[in-house]
């Protein structure tokens, strides 16, 4: 009985942890929200959302790293205390695709990363 209530309790400290980036789905964003702009700002834009993007993800990341180590020690993930970035992660995948698209309909030669 010991074991399958420690069993259980390692499942539910597994499922509550942070998410990595990779697997965060973007939030809507409207590319109208950039319409009134030309290719060189949308450039510069993206060139930005790209940026704080990976800055954001690397700290996901890192919270789904510390998560991981104090799951296996204490069962309870450090994000449960300290909160991720997931949010921030969504929000700026959906500014990179609303740059990106924003860049498509203004006809600006685009190079998407991916």
């Amino acid at each position: 009985m010991k074991s399958l209530t420690i069993a259980a309790l390692a499942a539910l400290g597994l499922t509550a942890c942070a998410s990595r980036p990779e697997s965060i789905a973007a939030s809507f964003v409207s590319h109208e929200k950039y319409s009134g702009n030309d290719c060189a700002q949308l450039s510069t834009y993206l060139a930005d959302a790209r940026s704080q993007l990976q800055k954001v993800s690397a700290m996901q990341d890192s919270k789904a790293n510390m998560d991981a180590a104090t799951v296996f020690f204490v069962l309870v993930p450090a994000s449960k205390l300290s909160g991720d970035h997931a949010g921030d992660v969504a929000k700026l995948k959906g500014e990179v695709e609303a740059i990106e698209t924003a860049q498509v309909k203004r006809g600006c030669k685009v190079a998407r990363v991916t």
